[in-house]
């Protein structure tokens, strides 16, 4: 038998392809890289600000300095001296419904802690910053069934009711939450998600890990900002459990606007006894779940039995979180600094100077919450 003989052209191929085979593995083993980042408005961890680009030296003029003009350090500068401030301003309720009609002699501004004139009020419309997080598990939703179809058709419906402006994420769960679109305005996004839930996977369900996740993710964004749920309110294998996350619900504060599922088809189950007592309990059960996070949260439920229903409960929803008061003035500190000025807007009795209260038809005192921006950067010197 002839030995084997290694030419410099074989090794050269050998270790090539001996390259590209590890290659192809360590690829294989690192999975497919999805489009869409794990973020939902929080900075995904270990993620690091980009290096700025060195600055590059300025291009030469072609034109020459006019001979006539005055020496430097003489010229002529040109600078704007008032400042005027628009706040958003929004009085919700409990519920997060809009508190309307209140005149402006009722609110002071304060900009670090000095009261400010207010120059103008108006009624306005704010964008939303929406994620829905929405419940697609193979223990109810069937494909092509009536939870599967209602589901749809609920988010479908509310993607529909949204404005050019507002934001919108989508978070589907079943045995775990996964981000299907980030905050975008851009609706093909939201479209690109919804075609990704045709036929659910797994027969488990993770409400609480699921609401505590996106609301944590979301306690930092300024603004309206709300979670809208589409759920049964079932849960089945979450980590938290429903004191748990109750208690981080409220203390992330971020409204939850709750659609419960499947009302009609229970009822019709129970009235045929194709479902018991037990069932019909823990049903029940859901429903005082989602209730309680919607309280809780400032937001609100709801309990639909015809399709019809949805159009005016998204429009509810579109009513508590778009109306705003917008007001200016103009600040009394005109030093042009860049430091960051506080604003606070409150409610007053002008007659008392203490705080306004507000009641309903019946008399009774409501509690209720002004949003607005925390504050400014001053602008810097023009020189």
């Amino acid at each position: 038998m002839k030995a084997l003989r290694f030419t410099p052209t074989l090794v050269a191929v050998c270790l090539t392809l001996a390259l590209l085979l590890v290659s192809h593995r360590m690829s294989a083993q690192q999975g497919p890289k999805t489009t869409n980042g794990d973020t939902v408005a929080r900075p995904k961890k270990g993620s690091t600000a980009p290096v700025p680009e060195k600055e590059l030296p300025p291009l030469p003029s072609v034109f020459k300095r006019n001979p006539n003009a005055p020496p430097d350090g003489a010229e002529p500068t040109f600078r704007v001296d008032a400042t005027t401030i628009t706040l958003d301003v929004a009085v919700v309720d409990q519920q997060g419904h809009f508190i309307p009609n209140i005149p402006q002699g009722n609110f002071r501004i304060l900009e670090d802690n000095v009261p400010q004139k207010i120059s103008s009020m108006s009624m306005g419309e704010a964008p939303m910053t929406i994620c829905m997080v929405i419940e697609f598990s193979n223990l109810f939703q069937h494909f092509y069934s009536e939870p599967w179809y209602q589901t749809l058709v609920a988010a479908n419906e509310f993607l529909s009711s949204l404005k050019k402006d507002d934001y919108v994420a989508i978070v589907a769960y079943d045995l775990r939450p996964e981000i299907l679109s980030d905050f975008s305005t851009d609706r093909r996004d939201a479209m690109d998600a919804m075609s990704r839930m045709k036929m659910a996977a797994y027969s488990e369900t993770v409400l609480y890990d699921a609401l505590t996740d996106t609301a944590t993710r979301m306690q930092d964004i300024e603004g309206r900002k709300a979670i809208v749920l589409i759920s049964s309110g079932i849960d089945t294998i979450s980590h938290q459990n429903y004191g748990q996350a109750r208690k981080t619900l409220q203390n992330a504060g971020v409204p939850i606007y709750s659609v419960g599922l499947m009302q009609a088809i229970r009822d019709y189950y129970y009235g045929y006894g194709a479902m018991g007592d037990i069932e019909r309990a823990d049903f029940m059960m859901a429903d005082n779940q989602l209730r309680t996070f919607s309280q809780e949260t400032g937001g609100l439920a709801f309990f639909p039995k015809f399709y019809g229903q949805f159009r005016e409960i998204f429009q509810t929803i579109s009513q508590a979180m778009r109306s705003q008061y917008v007001l200016t003035y103009t600040p009394t500190n005109s030093a042009r600094d860049g430091k960051f000025r506080k604003i606070k807007v409150e409610l007053i009795d002008p007659e008392t100077n203490k705080p306004l209260k507000v009641t309903d038809p019946k008399g009774k005192a409501i509690k209720y919450q002004i949003v607005t921006k925390s504050g400014y950067t001053a602008p810097r010197q023009v020189e």
